[in-house]
């Protein structure tokens, strides 16, 4: 039964009212779908056990509540033991909500921070559970355009358009009973938002070109790496449907968010390699240093998240000799990544020209702030020039005026000198 089912029962027992006893059964303890390997065998023998109705033991029962939830809530992080206090406990609600909602649930975030394998997960959870049939549709809405978008979600009848020779079923009825993941839904356009806002308040909606309405009971996961806020304002999103979709609302925080889940993280993709390839990885203990210096400084952009750190894996585990990652092919491709990130910031390519790998270990505050008087003294005449441009403001209020000998203790803390500067030009 449910866990009420089981508390009213208890409670009913303990007090007297029935004279039994409370027998717990339980399934054969199994992996998920989503965990099982090809050829495992699946466990068919339960198991059973008395409840002790001594108060002073019941809390066993809520301990093992609690640890169910925390398998729940580690099958929903891949396995992955992640550190950051912030992301656990905002998969914890996650979970909650997947066990006790089937309201439309939204996932924000950029790009590779594993929007659309959360939501597959979500609906193993709640397959699992009984809470949705095991038919998970997704689709990538910045695929669909005209015709086509309204045909793929909604179905069309033949004739319904030019080169529409017969009938067709949509996604929206293909997830009747189960999970519709629409990821970038904000590439949506506004008459395939109006339907899909009809068919999830009232469960049907009318196939293109045609009549009848059709009924289709299925649970959203909308995805998207847009700030669905600034696109109802500028026209591009309807209000009303955003408010649908923000009752349960989630921001997957970026990988540079999650630094402290960055080496967990690294152990699943060698896992995955080795699962996909038959080879197992490992790094050498100075490469691997090198590159978690690396992966966890300013200088690391992560522009695509866990995509990027995926493909950083792969690349120098392939590349490895005898199953061993050195550090030669940690600096290759830390040098790959520079290169790939490198025109989305032109200011820290300055940087690194001037500092080298020091910039690495350079906090962002102090980053932002040479990038700054880098480029100011790039553009001045000379020292005294470059220091009256940077400390204007507050020339008034002070009684040393030297700004140049300011200027020059500033630079020196970074190993810099005018003089270098200037060359640079």
């Amino acid at each position: 039964g449910t866990h009420v089912a089981q508390i009213c029962l208890f409670l009913l027992t303990e007090n007297g009212f029935f004279p039994a006893s409370l027998l717990q059964s339980s399934p054969p303890r199994r992996a998920r779908e989503a965990e099982r390997e090809p050829g495992d065998e699946i466990e068919r023998r339960g198991d059973y056990a008395i409840i002790d109705l001594d108060l002073a033991r019941y809390e066993r029962i809520a301990r093992r509540f609690d640890a169910e939830r925390e398998e729940r809530t580690g099958f929903l992080k891949a396995g992955i033991a992640t550190h950051d206090a912030g992301f656990n406990a905002l998969i914890d609600r996650i979970e909650r909500v997947a066990e006790a909602s089937r309201a439309p649930i939204l996932l924000s975030g950029e790009t590779g921070v594993g929007k659309t394998q959360l939501a597959r997960r979500i609906h193993a959870l709640k397959a699992e559970r009984g809470q949705s049939s095991k038919t998970f549709v997704e689709v990538n809405c910045a695929t669909l355009r005209g015709d086509q978008a309204m045909s793929t979600l909604f179905g069309h009848e033949r004739g319904a358009f030019t080169g529409a020779t017969a009938k067709r079923r949509g996604l929206l009825q293909n997830a009747h009973g189960g999970v519709l993941f629409l990821d970038e839904i904000g590439e949506l356009g506004l008459d395939e938002q109006a339907m899909l806002l009809t068919a999830i308040e009232d469960k049907r909606f009318v196939p293109l070109g045609g009549e009848r309405p059709i009924e289709s009971d299925f649970q959203l996961i909308a995805g998207t790496n847009r700030d669905l806020n600034v696109s109802v304002r500028e026209g591009r999103f309807r209000e009303d449907l955003l408010a649908r979709l923000c009752l349960w609302h989630f921001r997957l925080p970026s990988l540079r968010e999650r630094l402290a889940d960055l080496e967990p993280n690294l152990d699943f993709e060698l896992e995955r390699f080795a699962r996909q390839t038959g080879r197992r990885v490992v790094f050498a203990s100075d490469a691997r240093l090198a590159f978690v210096r690396f992966a966890t400084s300013s200088g690391a952009r992560w522009s695509h998240n866990f995509r990027d750190l995926g493909a950083a894996v792969v690349r120098m585990a392939t590349l490895a000799p005898g199953g061993r990652i050195r550090r030669v092919e940690v600096d290759d491709e830390i040098a790959r990544l520079r290169a790939t990130w490198g025109d989305d910031e032109p200011s820290s390519s300055t940087l690194r020209g001037l500092l080298g790998d020091a910039v690495d270990e350079l906090d962002l505050f102090d980053r932002v702030q040479l990038e700054a008087v880098v480029e100011v003294c790039r553009a001045s005449d000379s020292l005294s020039d470059a220091g009256r441009r940077l400390f204007d403001k507050s020339l008034a209020r002070r009684t040393s005026k030297n700004d140049a000998d300011r200027l020059r203790k500033y630079l020196a803390r970074f190993g810099l000198e005018w003089s270098v500067l200037r060359a640079e030009d």
